[in-house]
């Protein structure tokens, strides 16, 4: 790899980093005068906290950006390195780490469903729109929102196996668990019947 390469794969990766680091849900709350969600409900910055202290409008509108914030970095490396490019799965890799550890927060950030789900719905639209009508089922029958996030990445290498790059199947293999750990103390609510429905107060909770 020459020096040009590499410069070039680090602006990549470090775009890719620092738009994955907007934390969406924190200015969309602030926006709407929530004030700081790290401060209310759960304390998380994601796009269900944001609906449970800003309202739905605000829990939406986070949700969309930081589906996009996924999406469109992974689309451009699609599109311009090719799905199986290296490079692509780097660009996935980072963008989803930037919401998860953002350098603006002191590296405290989400736990990477929404984003997530922008990158799939960009690099295999098949496992990504499964992933998201997973997600909505799920959130619509049993209304919790970590079940829902669980399923939905679960549905991801179901998917790939089927179709997409051998690739994002790699990749997938790295966010998964990275999703399960982030959501480690959900799943034991979620075990002890205690995790809450959308919409319930999740003050104390993280």
């Amino acid at each position: 790899m020459t020096i040009h390469d590499l410069l070039i794969h680090s602006a990549w990766l470090l775009s890719a980093y620092l738009l994955g680091a907007v934390p969406f849900g924190l200015l969309v709350a602030r926006l709407v005068g929530a004030g700081d969600i790290r401060q209310q409900g759960s304390g998380n910055i994601g796009a269900t906290n944001v609906l449970r202290t800003a309202g739905r409008a605000a829990g939406a509108l986070a949700l969309l950006l930081d589906m996009l914030k996924g999406f469109f970095p992974v689309l451009l490396a699609r599109l311009w390195l090719g799905a199986e490019a290296p490079l692509t799965g780097g660009v996935a890799l980072a963008v989803f780490l930037g919401h998860l550890y953002p350098v603006y927060l002191g590296f405290r950030g989400g736990k990477g469903v929404a984003t997530g789900l922008g990158v799939y719905l960009a690099w295999v639209p098949l496992a990504g729109g499964c992933a998201l009508l997973a997600w909505m089922a799920t959130a619509l029958v049993w209304r919790i929102s970590s079940l829902a996030a669980l399923l939905a990445f679960l549905s991801v290498p179901v998917c790939l196996f089927f179709q997409g790059p051998p690739l994002a199947m790699q990749v997938a293999c790295i966010l998964v668990p990275w999703i399960f750990w982030r959501h480690r103390t959900n799943i034991q609510r979620l075990l002890q019947g205690t995790e809450p429905r959308i919409g319930r107060s999740t003050t104390g909770v993280p």
